[in-house]
């Protein structure tokens, strides 16, 4: 079965820095597109970010040009590296895998169990 774990999330300050980490596991021999999201307090789940494969980003334009997404295929892990962060990113942040195949099965979409991200001073 394919699990994906979250790492990373905390308090900051207003202005402070947090990298989240998301590990893919479940013998995977191939992931589309991954990504994060959020939900924050009595918001609806957001995209944040999200990589595929072999193409170009896509950032949610409240976080663009702060957080930077990135992806190593090979240890199947996606990161979110997220500056400059405000008290309205407070969120539990989601990772999220598209497409993936583990063995002989494909998994439409698998997501993380969430990390919290609390911005306060």
């Amino acid at each position: 079965q394919v699990r994906l774990v979250e790492s990373g999330g905390g308090s900051v300050q207003p202005g402070g820095s947090l990298r989240l980490s998301c590990a893919a596991s479940g013998s995977i021999r191939s992931i589309n597109t991954m990504g994060w999201y959020r939900q924050g307090p009595g918001k609806e789940r957001e995209l944040v970010a999200v990589i595929p494969s072999g193409g170009s980003t896509n950032y949610a334009s409240s976080v663009k040009g702060r957080f930077t997404i990135s992806r190593d295929n090979a240890k199947k892990m996606v990161d979110l590296q997220m500056n400059s962060l405000r008290p309205e990113d407070t969120a539990v942040y989601y990772c999220n895998a598209r497409d993936v195949t583990s063995g002989m099965t494909r998994y439409l979409e698998v997501w993380g169990q969430g990390t919290l991200v609390t911005v306060s001073s």
